[in-house]
């Protein structure tokens, strides 16, 4: 496993690695959404502002069909850089890794069968409360119902996500929770000081203490829901949180409500475990005693600009890219070489077929 890297509880971090080689896994894909990424300069998560909301259906459309029905492309960049997803996708489908979609609050629905939590959207941080405290409270119920019924299927639970705007949510709610968190973005250029401005302002509403409160107030619906999933299928079988930013701040809340360490880790790429504007691996060790995996997927090398741009610095991560891959490559025994090849083939395939 040359393209690993571990950080954190390194010897758990071997055990999980060697625990999940003969083992099943399945990928939790949850789609959600925040008004926050609304904030012009805020994010990159689609072609434009309004085109944003649709980024988390059609990026769960894409992981299913190859294509999208919400709509007509795959969620690019304003410059025409893929999704993420294309990644996930890639890795998944070269291991055959089984997925389920779950919608935890995004504005639209993707046009397939998905688990339905009948959760809401979070508001805009920066001006009002994300939810209710009512609704965080549901949305950790329905992750531990789900989390488990998931985690009895498999060895290894994955759990991605797709929100745009996530990271400005997720550096709130860390911070919130008492955490000197430094977040990456899915712009080269990380917009650090419109971040802190939304997040100095959403800080300033916070009333109490209660981490349910505190994540309603500046948080987003995905941050409770995941992090009900973890602390029930943690219990259940191992879990990995595919993703950077946002699973460390569900880390941080499923701190307070409870989970098994010995049995998760975080999983996500070289890109986010390298990103100078941000303080990743220091935040994990930090917020809990368990292994972050990163993997270098190899995109510098690539002969196409809209692969190699994840290692220049765009997305980085995003739709459980990092832990699919690490799943992917657990379970075939590929290198980075090979998964190029897989992901070359795949980017090929969309962007000679539009």
């Amino acid at each position: 496993m040359e393209n690993f890297e571990l950080f954190g509880n390194i010897e758990q971090g071997k055990n999980f690695l060697e625990s999940t080689k003969t083992g099943k896994f399945l990928f939790s894909f949850v789609i959600s959404y925040t008004e926050t990424c609304e904030i012009p300069g805020i994010t990159f998560a689609g072609a434009d502002k309004d085109s944003i909301q649709f980024t988390p259906p059609a990026d769960a459309e894409y992981l299913h069909y190859g294509y999208c029905k919400t709509i007509d492309k795959i969620p690019m960049t304003p410059d025409g850089k893929p999704t993420p997803g294309l990644l996930t996708k890639a890795a998944l489908e070269s291991a055959s890794i089984p997925h389920l979609t779950i919608n935890a609050g995004s504005k639209v629905s993707p046009q397939l069968p998905f688990i339905d939590t009948g959760m809401t959207f979070g508001k805009n941080i920066s001006t009002q409360d994300a939810m209710t405290d009512s609704q965080v409270s549901h949305a950790v119920d329905y992750g531990r119902i789900v989390g488990r019924s998931m985690a009895s299927l498999t060895d290894c639970l994955v759990i991605g996500e797709s929100i745009p705007g996530g990271t400005t949510t997720a550096l709130a709610v860390l911070k919130a929770l008492g955490f000197d968190a430094k977040v990456s973005s899915s712009i080269p250029n990380n917009p650090i000081e419109l971040k802190n401005q939304i997040v100095s302002s959403a800080l300033g509403r916070i009333d109490s203490e209660h981490p349910y409160s505190i994540v309603a107030k500046v948080g987003d619906p995905m941050i409770p829901f995941v992090a009900g999933m973890l602390s029930s299928a943690s219990n259940v079988s191992k879990v990995m949180l595919a993703g950077g930013t946002q699973m460390a701040a569900v880390l941080a809340f499923a701190s307070k409500i409870g989970f098994n360490e010995e049995n998760s880790a975080i999983g996500t790429t070289s890109y986010i475990t390298n990103d100078d504007t941000a303080n990743f691996t220091h935040l994990i060790t930090e917020i809990a005693d368990i292994p972050a995996i990163s993997v270098n997927p190899g995109l510098e090398t690539s002969q196409y600009s809209g692969l190699k741009a994840f290692s220049e610095g765009f997305a980085k991560e995003g739709v459980g890219a990092g832990g699919s891959i690490i799943s992917s490559m657990i379970k075939t025994g590929n290198n980075s070489v090979k998964f190029l090849e897989i992901a070359e083939k795949e980017y090929h395939r969309l962007f000679t077929s539009l």
